[in-house]
């Protein structure tokens, strides 16, 4: 198994590049509605359009909200029929279908959530500000780089012309024109050349014919004429390629654009990005084409008086990012051929402009490799934002969400639309991705996947609506390959006899874990203690990573504390048992190692029909971690009883219906409590949790009289 497991909540790291879409209108310079708006989106720098909307019959109908960037997706009262709006999983809207649901034009304001990063966009547009967005994939960075491109005036574009020169060839000359006259500028030198040619062909057919006619007539010589025909024809012809070469090249064509340049210059190589010059392989004797006719814009030169887009900024090599910087920094850069053994890089043009707006993009790592240089002009001119993986679960995002689901269906166009059943299991489903109590997920690439797969299914079936069975089919058919990784695992751990799911073993714990972002694997950790030909030490196997090795050590602590023993003399084994090649990230494995050392030490043995899953600090309080509920889910699929998890994730766990009669799970804050219940044998047991709880009562009194907040969060 080739995949990371890791014992805590992973985060996500993807490539991008679907569009993300949400919900949200624009209306400024207006009031919130009185019948109780959320007038909380900001609002629009340079008043778009007051866009929106009713709603067909009885939907929802769109109020404007002061200066904020969307407005909200208001019910109208004397049409909702949803008296506590709170609680109803539409938020209150009245609608049968998302056919009833208007869907706004312009794409900043189908974004959902994501206020702050709508907001610096707007403002960076309106004051033409660099921006770097951090975030977690389909969070809707490439989405909000696209609406920047409209919010940007179009009357400033500019064509790109590229001329031979005729003192230094290698050194082509640019001019910059308004858009649109590009094309007129090369049609009229092309008329012009065309006139020329043919001016040219009639002289040369004329001097063909006198010749052939001069060979014929007095030398009666017919070889001899269509010898002398072929070399006039090859010299009138060779003499024309200077007419070509007069010709501008239409280096950016900016004519037919209506709104700014939006350039995604993503994995662009370093000839895409920056521009380049094509190779000519006849490089001399008349035969070679002009060297202004071989070169090719880059994304930088095209998204001129608009905005380069780049994803997974890190990416990018280091020399293309310093060209990069120049670009920014002097607002035009001169193309020459990228590769060192094409003729085209002995050709450099003037320069280029390119004064565009960069919008950076890429996970949490993408700091880590970039150009610092290029990130302090992006900061310093511009803003930078983090991206939003999840936004409050209330009645206004829950609107916004069903309408995501009409703006999807729209957007595809072969889908049926949504009943009302089916918009609400999608959004307890965000609820459930969310991974968090009262939150919805703003990973909306994977929603609206979901929401494709669900109308595909019910489309197959030639439905008039995708109804709430489909979107429940759709959920098993769009499983990560994680997830299906995962099912596969238990289930051939099933075959082999590998989960012991009942009885009591010394030493033995059944741990959870997650793979990838959104499955859950029983992970049976062993410990065995064994005496030491040296000092003592704790040896862990299962290919940790370092946060997994740290986790161990902060263990050690509470075991030496704990124990009655001399354990400097003992060797402690402890074996992730069949971790994976990627082996085991994360500290949440923390209390399950814990649970089986003092087991090994003690000889007390642990049940089996439970797992657990929890961090653990060094004086034995259990802290948060992540995908609890992915980790549950994992332990039911593996037949287990009960699932001890840290008390302070009671509240994120969102477990599916069919797996809540079937585990039991028990929330605990301390080492004790969790002794307590994985302890088998009641006298041993007690015994042990009463020393432990003596050992560090003060610290459990200190906890309980005086810690009025929650527990840190696991992220």
């Amino acid at each position: 198994m080739s995949e990371n497991i890791d014992t805590d909540d992973p985060s996500a790291d993807e490539a991008d590049e679907t569009e993300e879409v949400g919900v949200a209108d624009e209306a400024p310079d207006s009031t919130p509605d009185e019948r109780g708006g959320e007038p909380g989106s900001p609002g629009d720098a340079e008043g778009g359009d007051e866009s929106d909307a009713d709603g067909s019959g009885d939907g929802e109908r769109a109020v404007p909200t002061g200066d904020d960037l969307g407005s909200a997706v208001e019910i109208d009262a004397d049409e909702a029929v949803v008296e506590n709006a709170d609680e109803d999983l539409l938020g209150g809207l009245d609608i049968e279908t998302t056919a009833e649901i208007e869907v706004p034009d312009r794409k900043v304001d189908q974004v959902i959530g994501q206020d702050h990063a709508r907001d610096v966009v707007m403002k960076a547009a309106k004051q033409r500000r660099h921006v770097m967005m951090i975030g977690s994939p389909g969070t809707g960075k490439s989405m909000l780089a696209n609406a920047m491109s409209q919010l940007l005036p179009k009357e400033e574009l500019q064509d790109v012309l590229v001329y031979h020169n005729p003192d230094d060839g290698n050194e082509p000359k640019i001019r910059t024109v308004p858009a649109g006259k590009g094309e007129q500028i090369v049609d009229a030198h092309k008329e012009e050349a065309r006139k020329r040619n043919q001016m040219r062909s009639f002289l040369m057919w004329i001097i063909i014919a006198i010749i052939i006619g001069y060979a014929l007539l007095i030398q009666g010589s017919v070889l001899l004429g269509i010898l002398a025909a072929g070399v006039v024809y090859l010299a009138f012809r060779y003499g024309s390629r200077g007419n070509d070469a007069m010709i501008p090249n239409l280096l950016v064509n900016n004519a037919n654009q209506q709104v700014a340049p939006f350039e995604n210059a993503t994995g662009a190589h370093a000839g895409a990005l920056l521009g380049d010059v094509r190779h000519d392989p006849f490089q001399s004797g008349g035969m070679e084409t002009p060297s202004h006719d071989r070169v090719e814009a880059g994304a930088i030169h095209k998204a001129n008086k608009g905005v380069l887009f780049v994803d997974e900024i890190n990416t990018l090599d280091i020399r293309s990012q310093q060209k990069l910087m120049t670009a920014i920094q002097e607002g035009e850069f001169s193309i020459t051929g990228q590769s060192e053994r094409s003729s085209g890089a002995m050709v450099q043009t003037e320069p280029v402009p390119t004064d565009f707006i960069m919008v950076a993009a890429g996970n949490l790592d993408a700091m880590e490799n970039m150009h610092p240089a290029l990130r302090s002009r992006i900061k310093g001119y511009g803003y930078e934002v983090y991206m939003d993986d999840t936004i409050d679960d209330d009645p206004e995002m829950r609107r916004k969400y069903a309408r995501f689901v009409a703006q999807e269906v729209e957007k595809d166009g072969r889908l049926p639309h949504f009943d009302e059943e089916a918009v609400e299991e999608v959004i307890l489903e965000a609820r459930r991705r969310s991974g968090r109590k009262g939150h919805l997920s703003l990973k909306l690439r994977d929603i609206g996947g979901l929401v494709r797969v669900a109308g595909d299914i019910a489309r197959a079936e030639d439905k008039e609506f995708t109804e709430r069975a489909d979107v429940l089919q759709a959920k098993r058919r769009s499983r990560s390959i994680e997830q299906q990784l995962a099912d596969n695992y238990i289930e051939r751990r099933k075959d082999y006899e590998l989960t012991v799911n009942e009885g009591d073993v010394v030493g033995r714990v059944n741990g959870l874990a997650v793979m990838g972002e959104d499955s859950g694997i029983v992970l049976p950790v062993m410990a065995e203690v064994t005496p030491s030909q040296g000092p003592g030490e704790v040896i862990a196997t299962g290919q940790l990573q370092e946060m997994a090795e740290e986790a161990v050590q902060n263990v050690s602590a509470i075991i030496k504390k704990f124990s009655d023993e001399d354990i400097s003399e003992k060797d402690v084994h402890i074996q992730f048992v069949q971790a994976g090649e990627s082996g085991v990230d994360g500290d949440s494995a923390s209390i399950t190692v814990a649970t089986a050392v003092i087991s090994a030490l003690e000889d007390v043995p642990v049940e089996q029909n439970l797992a657990m899953t929890g961090s653990l600090s060094v004086r034995g309080d259990v802290l948060p971690v992540g995908g609890v509920t992915h980790k549950i889910e994992a332990a039911a699929k593996s037949g287990l009883d009960t699932v001890i998890i840290p008390k302070a994730n009671e509240q994120d766990v969102m477990i599916e219906d069919e797996f809540k009669d079937e585990i039991e799970i028990i929330p605990v804050q301390h080492i004790s409590e969790v002794l307590e219940v994985a302890l088998a044998g009641e006298p041993e047991k007690d015994s042990l949790v009463d020393r432990l709880k003596s050992i560090t009562g003060k610290a459990l009194e200190q906890r309980e009289v005086g810690q009025t907040g929650g527990s840190p969060s696991p992220q």
